[in-house]
């Protein structure tokens, strides 16, 4: 299909072949690396006179060339690609650019090139800060990129990819996050994001603080809630099953304790600290999520916690890793998760209150779950 046909307006006698055409003048000035000896050859005239690129009769130190060789320009004559025009300042080349072929004759589609978007009345801040004021009543960001805008770059390259995984290294309001939503809204896909921002804070005088948003993180989350329940609101009919939900990571050094000290910098009073080797600040969720990062999982499949005999066992991906962090768990909760048959299993040194009791963890595993790769960290 002919997409810039418009710009085709003129005839001649291979139009359905070739279609219509327009006309490109043959000769350009060129100047450094883009001029050509080999190029600057004379034409002979339909009234016999000679024409060198650039119009004059003489070779030109000018830097004009031909865009086409001289034995290409014989050939295009021959197969009516060359137009020879006088006017009062002398004689003009020009080569027939066709709408169905190229300029060895060959079949083309021709379309319209890509335009500016940046420019477009509907892919500007203006149109970006009246999206966000919509979400939250206010401005809590200063020149938000418009979701339409990434929406239309996505569809450019993930439009049949209904899978495809979107990292943005720059979030900002979160504007892809908006954008991919809005797209598997439009078409049923199960896209992907990943937003990345630094805690950048918020300035107490911005219109963001004084609505609550300590720092831009605050107001990208927000975002990706507001946008997720308006896109359902707005489409009923085809986000049932859309998902809007999220995680939120954030980047810290290692859960394990600094043990690595020569002899003679140890104590007694350290002896002590180092009961356990998982820094006290950690939660379970810490320690849980730092395990699928060393086994490759990945984050965003679903998890479920529970009580067993009164510990905290997390259940994730359904079996794809099973984990219990409390300490002295009993052996009634290592039969239960061992019965289950995980892939993975994990489980913190201080979970055992004896040597023993920890290898009896993995002769429960031999017994009950001998495929399980079993963990204590």
């Amino acid at each position: 299909m002919i997409v810039d046909e418009e710009n085709f307006n003129l005839s001649d006698e291979y139009e359905a072949e070739r279609g219509r055409y327009s006309l490109d003048k043959l000769d350009r000035r060129r100047v450094g690396v883009h001029y050509s000896e080999a190029l600057n050859y004379g034409l002979l005239m339909p009234d016999g006179t000679l024409r060198y690129p650039g119009g004059t009769t003489t070779k030109s130190g000018e830097g004009w060339n031909y865009l086409w060789s001289k034995a290409k320009v014989e050939w295009g004559i021959k197969e009516g690609f060359i137009v020879f025009s006088q006017t009062k300042e002398g004689w003009n080349v020009y080569n027939k650019r066709y709408a169905r072929v190229d300029n060895n004759g060959l079949p083309i589609e021709r379309t319209i090139p890509f335009r500016n978007l940046i420019t477009s009345d509907q892919c500007n801040t203006a149109q970006g800060t009246a999206e966000v004021r919509s979400l939250f009543g206010a401005r809590p960001f200063d020149f938000p990129k418009p979701s339409s805008l990434i929406k239309h770059l996505l569809s450019t390259s993930v439009r049949k990819d209904k899978d495809a995984l979107i990292l943005d290294f720059f979030s900002g309001s979160a504007t892809t996050a908006h954008a991919v939503m809005q797209l598997n809204a439009e078409d049923g896909g199960h896209r992907k994001f990943i937003m990345v921002q630094i805690p950048e804070k918020c300035e107490e005088s911005s219109e963001s603080y004084k609505a609550g948003y300590s720092n831009i993180c605050e107001i990208g989350k927000d975002r990706i809630r507001r946008a997720g329940k308006k896109i359902k609101e707005e489409n009923p009919l085809t986000t049932a099953d859309l998902d809007t939900g999220f995680r939120v990571f954030k980047l810290d050094d290692t859960n394990m304790q600094d043990v690595y000290y020569s002899a003679d910098e140890y104590d007694q009073n350290m002896l002590a600290l180092m009961e356990s080797n998982i820094k006290p600040d950690r939660t379970d969720l810490d320690l849980l999520f730092s395990c699928l990062l060393e086994w490759g999982l990945p984050l965003s499949m679903p998890y479920h916690s529970e009580q067993i005999d009164g510990c905290t066992v997390h259940t994730y991906n359904d079996g794809d890793l099973i984990a219990c962090f409390d300490r002295n768990i009993p052996d009634s909760v290592v039969m239960e998760i061992a019965k289950r048959q995980p892939l993975r299993a994990v489980f913190q040194d201080a979970c055992f209150a004896s040597s023993p009791a920890k290898i009896n963890v993995w002769e429960r595993f031999k017994l009950l779950a001998p495929d399980t790769r079993v963990k204590v960290i």
